[in-house]
């Protein structure tokens, strides 16, 4: 079996948010880690290589500096690192990040692609789904389990307040919830090897069946008109009732003037 894992070097938003002039993020400026969600899917391809042996490739889109998440995906035990990056590619919204991931994975040869759900720095869900489409190949989303069967993938799916039993034939798309697994720990000797290792790199010419006005800042059909760190609150009003009926008069009075009820 083969296992594609697709993963995002996000920013660490515990040591704040940067933005370039354009409203793009800074990402060459902060402190980065490796996406929840995709960590989560790295750890069910792994768990499955630790199962049935399978081959395990990542896949990150970034700039140099993104090599950093597939030298610890290897480290915890992935097989290959393949980092995507040119500078035509900046700037890419998801249409673009999608159709570019998409172009490298036609290169490889898988059985199943796993991405997380959606990225801490967009919280889009959309690049995922989108790869399956420019692949064409089925695609099960919000995986909160999954396990193979023969030919097959059989996921349960997060669904507001109930579950899904999903059930694909392969080669098809998984995207993967954090709360899916448990990441396991980059070993030492993990560690050594994954930074002896070498990391393939692609640039545009390596992308395949994909058009320059779909990829980076230009062939992005989305565009940020703004963006700003997180606003933060202030202290708010505060009020001392003298008895419970003053407090709830005065609470029922501001949801009335508020028109929340």
């Amino acid at each position: 079996m083969k296992i594609v894992v697709c993963v995002k070097q996000v920013p660490d938003t515990k040591g704040g948010v940067k933005f370039n002039p354009d409203g793009t993020l800074d990402r060459g400026a902060m402190l980065t880690i490796m996406n929840p969600d995709d960590k989560a899917g790295l750890e069910a391809a792994l768990r499955l290589k630790d199962e049935y042996g399978a081959e395990v490739t990542v896949v990150t889109m970034g700039l140099p500096k993104a090599e950093e998440v597939l030298r610890e995906a290897m480290a915890m035990g992935a097989d290959k690192g393949i980092l995507v990056t040119d500078r035509v590619l900046g700037g890419a919204d998801t249409w673009a990040t999608s159709t570019t991931l998409a172009g490298a994975i036609r290169n490889l040869e898988y059985d199943l692609i796993i991405t997380g759900r959606q990225a801490i720095d967009g919280d889009t869900a959309q690049v995922g789904p989108q790869i399956s489409e420019h692949l064409n190949i089925p695609v099960i989303s919000y995986a909160e389990d999954l396990k193979i069967e023969g030919n097959s993938v059989i996921v349960k799916r997060q669904y507001e307040d109930r579950y899904h039993m999903v059930k694909a034939q392969m080669p098809c798309l998984v995207t993967a919830l954090a709360e899916l697994n448990e990441p396991r720990y980059m070993t030492p000797g993990g560690i050594f090897d994954a930074y002896d290792a070498e990391i393939t790199v692609w640039g545009r010419a390596d992308l395949v069946d994909v058009d320059d006005a779909n990829l980076g800042l230009k062939g992005s059909p989305t565009k940020i008109a703004k963006a700003s760190d997180k606003v933060r609150k202030g202290a708010g009003e505060k009020v001392t009732p003298d008895s419970p009926d003053e407090a709830v008069s005065y609470i029922m009075d501001k949801l009335l003037t508020k028109h929340v009820i």
